[in-house]
């Protein structure tokens, strides 16, 4: 088959396609999960190979223009305005090596890609909630996946990296790599990933499921929850979900139009062990929902059951240090529905192999965080700014016990994004470090449509 180049004086060379703003399948290639906010670059380079990207990044670096990437748009709220986008997600190859218990992914493959390639050789990646989210990107963002308190964090669980810097070089980066640490929780700061080597761990099914608790018992539901994660196992994570079910068709009958309290959980024990774990949950009183059971680790994106089409939303976080009654009050008080916007509220346990630091030293830090606190809505055209408001006041609820945040789930827009909500995700000192390095690998910050380090 003989592969079209595309190359002239004002295009850079490349086998995938390239759009200008009027193109036909412009907004198409622009177009990604996040609705919020969308690129509108000067040049779309549809990348297909890593040859592809280097000269994407080549020719972005020769004319001064900022380079954004792109694989599923889920992580977007620093849209690129003029620039180059580089759209990784025709890049889908997957190579298994069950011997050694890795993956390498490309740029553009999805969790759920992956997890079905793994499953087939009875092992797992550590992937997040939703199964449509890119992993590179999810990755890079440090990644606290279905398994986290038992495993720690995806990042790091990455054997190699291969990258395109800011220098049009392609570069194959391995732990004890002065920028192989740095990339790992700095999201796209340092260049364009476009494949990783990633362990994959002997898990084959989870006890797993969600609880679902109907507006009266929320508090109580939030109670049992925060106690009772004092007292589990590192196999066994969860979160809670405080949220107004939508009265809207689409939304089970059982469920529709209720303020409801949603624990899911994930653990790799026996399911008789997990059945006694949850003994505490069900006495909170009856459930909407109990679906907890055995399951296939191909059907774990049901835990947490994330919307599968694209749509707008916004969110911002707190990691905490501790999560007293006083915390859990005041936060679920400021979400409630009649505060005046719908939010979706709720607390992820942090803990066990979170907290432990591994040998590669990646730039994910606040390690002590036992809890991770998160507000999310979803944005009209008109009201953006005053939804990212809102949140912030929700948030702000726990800023006693706040120690930084995470910055894989920041979504607020891009006025929010400056230096000082980037540094808030970095242990003190960790974040000066990163800006020498920024300031030797990308000195003109091409990489900076993200939450950048900036330097200078």
């Amino acid at each position: 088959m003989t592969k079209t180049t595309h190359s002239s004086p004002e295009l850079p060379a490349t086998t995938g396609p390239v759009f200008q703003p009027g193109d036909t399948g412009y907004d198409a290639e622009i177009a990604g999960f996040q609705t919020a906010y969308s690129h509108r670059p000067a040049l779309v380079v549809g990348a297909m190979h890593a040859e592809d990207v280097r000269s994407a990044v080549e020719y972005a670096a020769r004319h001064g223009l900022p380079v954004a990437v792109q694989a599923t748009g889920h992580g977007l709220s620093v849209p690129a305005e003029g620039g180059v986008l580089i759209n990784t997600r025709r890049m889908t190859d997957i190579r298994i090596d069950a011997s050694a218990r890795t993956a390498r992914v490309a740029a553009g493959v999805q969790a759920g890609a992956l997890i079905e390639a793994a499953v087939a050789h009875g092992l797992a990646p550590l992937n997040g909630s939703s199964d449509t989210v890119g992993v590179v990107g999810y990755t890079l963002g440090g990644g606290i996946g279905l398994l986290a308190r038992e495993f720690g964090y995806a990042a790091e669980h990455v054997r190699s990296i291969e990258m395109v810097t800011a220098d049009g070089r392609v570069r194959r980066l391995a732990p004890g790599d002065e920028l192989f640490a740095a990339v790992l929780g700095t999201g796209g700061n340092f260049g364009v990933v476009t494949a990783l080597e990633l362990e994959l761990v002997p898990v084959t099914t989870v006890y797993g499921g969600q609880l679902r608790f109907d507006g009266p018992l929320v508090e109580r539901a939030l109670e049992a929850w925060r106690l009772w994660t004092g007292e589990v196992p590192e196999q066994l994570t969860s979160a809670i979900t405080m949220m107004d079910i939508p009265d809207i068709p689409q939304m089970p009958e059982a469920v529709r139009g209720r303020y409801v309290a949603t624990v899911a959980i994930a653990f790799t024990g026996s399911p008789e062990e997990g059945e006694r774990l949850v003994a505490p949950l069900r006495a909170v009183g009856p459930r909407l929902v109990d679906d907890l059971r055995v399951m296939p680790y191909l059907d774990t994106h049901a835990i947490h059951s994330d919307p599968p089409q694209p749509h707008p939303y916004t969110s911002f976080n707190a990691l905490l240090s501790d999560l007293p009654a006083d915390a859990t009050d005041a936060f679920l008080e400021a979400a409630r529905p009649e505060s005046g916007l719908p939010v979706i509220a709720g607390f992820r346990h942090l803990g066990g192999a979170l907290s432990r630091r591994g040998s590669a030293g990646i730039a994910v830090d606040h390690r002590q965080a036992r809890y991770v606190a998160r507000a999310i809505a979803m944005p009209g055209p008109d009201n953006a700014e005053m939804v990212d408001e809102r949140l912030a006041d929700v948030v702000k609820t726990v800023s006693p016990w706040t120690i930084g945040h995470n910055l894989n789930f920041l979504y607020g827009g891009p006025a929010q994004a400056g230096a000082e909500q980037t540094r808030a995700g970095y242990d003190d000192g960790a974040y000066d470090r990163l800006v020498a390095l920024k300031s030797t690998y990308d000195p003109r910050n091409l990489f900076r449509y993200n939450r950048n380090i900036q330097h200078g």
